[in-house]
């Protein structure tokens, strides 16, 4: 989100500035300038800055006063500090006091463009972040679901919607886009918050002892139950019941579930006393559960009554946009967990983390933060930390671009454009930042070929 950062160029000779500025600008920085120490004060002193590019050495104000007031007034903006009279002794005075790099002039624009980048990653995307968690915890109170794409704006809306309810929930999505996530999220924002959340997963219990921990059995009622017990419907009672993988529920298990959802009544293995149950009924699934229907390995009848609201979740492909949220989230949980100080990946880590189509969806994307975590030696989480997998596959994707020998470099700017916007589900911020452009740049560039 370069555009959103603030930049401010302090030089008292008009023309280092304004050649300064101009390089960032061209890649799509918004840089204000000032002449003189003085007027950057001013400036600094008005707020509204996120990075200041100073030079050391003028006539008023030199740029260590820049840094002390800058460090003082706005503690969270970074200083770069530049001149032609460098001396070890005043870079160590410097970067002790705070600047955040010493550049020699004559500046070269790639590697002051390349330390601008880095502080933003350090500094912009986590206030970013910080925000949209504000908003959501605000609008919705669901600050544990991650995501600002449309389609998960959607789910969020009918979570809010539903979770004050007690109708019967059905989520689907293929694994690891956090159906269970959404399940609690249901469960704590609704009137049942205070009472059990009870969670079984239909595909782990053997078919043979599914139905003893739904419904509960006597003591004595098969070999080896010593002990009366109770199943999860009984200990769900005036919570929630989240029952995961349903379409791996045989159908036997099938009839006596639907069976509960339509009278609230169970009755325990071995006993001939029924016992009324309020429960409200979440269930998930990763399978087409119609598909399954027409197999003749689903019972319509009860896809009805656990479809009374459908809530879809996107695999993470269709959800690019939110990619890098949800690493940023992940980075803070896990350089905790861990007790790591690491902080932030470099932009080439973060170009293959975005271009990757994560098969494994969210819990794929959060194992391999934690695995980059983990190895990592250094402060900043860069290539080599990305787990080899990913890394090959990333190849492989890499080179199903459309490109073909005899197309003009116009013809592959267009694909490279195309494709690059596709990744990132038409998002111009995260396309400009993976394309290395400023996004006014990019704007054009979808006028002159048509893309808009």
């Amino acid at each position: 989100m370069i555009n959103h950062i603030n930049i401010l160029v302090i030089d008292d000779k008009e023309e280092h500035a304004n050649a300064t500025a101009e390089a960032l600008q061209k890649v799509g920085y918004k840089c204000r300038i000032a002449t003189s120490g003085g007027e950057g004060l001013k400036i600094i002193e008005a707020g509204y800055v996120d990075i200041v590019i100073t030079d050391l050495i003028m006539h008023d104000i030199d740029g260590l006063q820049i840094l002390k007031a800058t460090k003082e007034k706005l503690p969270e903006a970074e200083v770069i500090l530049i001149t032609g009279y460098g001396t070890v002794e005043t870079a160590v005075d410097a970067m002790q006091k705070g600047a955040a790099t010493y550049l020699l002039k004559p500046i070269n624009i790639n590697h002051l463009r390349a330390e601008v980048a880095k502080l933003i990653e350090k500094q912009g995307l986590v206030r970013s972040n910080t925000e949209l968690h504000k908003q959501l915890d605000e609008k919705f109170g669901l600050s544990g679901i991650i995501g600002n794409s449309s389609k998960m704006q959607k789910v969020l809306n009918t979570v809010k919607q539903i979770s004050g309810t007690t109708a019967t929930v059905l989520i689907t999505g293929e694994s690891g886009t956090g159906k269970e996530l959404i399940a609690k999220t249901i469960h704590n924002n609704s009137p049942r918050k205070n009472n059990l959340l009870v969670i079984l997963n239909s595909a782990a219990i053997p078919e043979n002892l599914l139905e003893s921990e739904l419904f509960g059995h006597e003591k004595g009622a098969f070999t080896g139950a010593l002990y009366q017990r109770k199943g999860k419907f009984e200990h769900a009672h005036r919570g929630t019941l989240f029952l995961d993988e349903v379409g791996d529920m045989p159908l036997s298990t099938q009839v006596k579930l639907l069976r509960v959802i339509e009278d609230g009544i169970i009755t325990r293995i071995g006993s001939n006393e029924s016992l009324e149950v309020d429960v409200r009924l979440i269930a998930a699934t990763n399978q087409d559960l119609e598909k399954l229907i027409k197999e003749g390995k689903f019972r319509e009848d009860l896809y009805f009554r656990l479809n009374v609201v459908s809530i879809k979740l996107p695999p993470l492909r269709e959800r690019v946009e939110d990619i890098p949220l949800l690493i940023d989230a992940f980075l803070r949980e896990f350089s905790q967990i861990h007790d790591k100080k690491i902080l932030c990946i470099s932009p080439d880590a973060r170009k293959i983390l975005y271009k990757y189509s994560w098969p494994g969806n969210i819990r794929e994307l959060k194992n391999c933060i934690e695995s980059m975590v983990v190895v990592s030696t250094r402060d900043v989480l860069d290539i080599e930390t990305i787990p080899d997998h990913i890394l090959q596959r990333s190849d492989k994707e890499a080179t199903s671009l459309n490109f073909v020998a005899g197309m003009t470099v116009e013809e592959a700017e267009r694909e490279l454009i195309k494709n690059t916007l596709a990744s990132v589900g038409g998002n111009r911020e995260e396309a400009s930042k993976l394309l290395g452009i400023g996004e006014r740049t990019l704007y054009r560039k979808l006028g002159r070929y048509g893309l808009k």
